[in-house]
């Protein structure tokens, strides 16, 4: 078996915080690019990072989503599920990974031309699906997620090589600016901050109820924030919001009686298949970061 040795670009969870320009491009294509999204939107999002779509899915297809999400977290079955996150303090369903494999309606929206046309823009090439969930925020006390880069967590502990990901969070209910909607520091996405502190063994148990490993310091989130400051999206059910693998983003508890529900999918380049981890001991499970490359047809 030959060991392919890949150059470590972003290192991360060594003995310090460390910061890296960006070394990998934003847009993989070019503006000119057909596909689904305009040339100054692309623009847009080369810049900041981030792409919102008011409608990307109808109120029809909303609907059906939504009646497929309840029917998912109602199966007890599927809650004992390896691939269900259960909220510490309610104890209710917080996520459910791998849906396009545990549901046609997750599967087909995940083929969707207005869905995997725009991440094959934006990448330049085929995609596969590393990742996809659905994540549910019930109302009165769901907890947020603190600020991260996903591409930190996934170049450490899944070995994606370089950022040539993108992911889209579909709003599946009303997302206001009180019930713990997503927050994205624009820009951030130009900088790769290498976090300090080593990887737990099967890190990935605490870290999808609660970040700890992979997590910034206060300084180095303020410093960011003071350059770039913060941006809190709304949105109506079926917007979308797009944004590039390295923002630094996250989400505040919501204590309001609405609910927040979306689903998440992440598209990686198949010319950036994952490697073996870059800080951890073991790779995470495939139904959180896939080992099936298969381009999404």
């Amino acid at each position: 078996m030959t060991t392919v040795t890949v150059t470590d670009l972003y290192p991360t969870r060594g003995t310090t915080e460390v910061t890296v320009p960006r070394q990998d491009p934003v847009l993989w294509g070019s503006p000119s690019t057909p596909g689904p999204i305009p040339a100054p939107d692309l623009q847009a999002y080369e810049r900041d990072g981030f792409l919102t779509v008011e409608q990307l899915i109808s109120d029809d297809e909303v609907a059906v989503c939504r009646r497929e999400l309840e029917r998912m977290i109602a199966d007890e079955g599927l809650r004992a599920d390896a691939r269900s996150i259960v909220e510490p303090r309610s104890q209710e369903i917080r996520s459910v990974f791998e849906v396009h494999r545990l549901s046609p309606v997750f599967a087909a929206l995940v083929r969707d031309e207005r869905v995997v046309g725009r991440a094959r823009q934006i990448l330049g090439s085929d995609v596969y699906v590393h990742q996809s969930r659905i994540n549910v925020k019930p109302g009165f006390g769901a907890g947020g997620f603190y600020w991260h880069s996903d591409f930190e967590t996934w170049h450490a502990e899944d070995g994606l090589p370089g950022m040539r990901t993108v992911s889209v969070s579909i709003a599946l209910t009303e997302n206001l600016d009180t019930n713990g909607g997503l927050m994205i520091m624009p820009g951030s996405h130009r900088t790769f901050l290498g976090c300090a502190g080593a990887t737990p063994k099967d890190n990935y148990k605490k870290s999808l109820q609660m970040q700890d490993a992979g997590t910034p310091s206060d300084a180095a989130l303020t410093g960011l924030a003071d350059e770039h400051g913060i941006r809190l999206f709304t949105g109506p059910a079926g917007s979308a919001t797009w944004f590039d693998c390295n923002c630094m983003h996250g989400s505040g508890d919501n204590i309001t009686p609405f609910p927040r529900s979306n689903v998440f999918i992440v598209f990686n380049s198949v010319e950036n298949a994952a490697v073996e981890p870059f800080a951890a001991p073991v790779r995470r499970p495939e139904f959180i970061g896939a080992r099936d490359f298969t381009p999404v047809r």
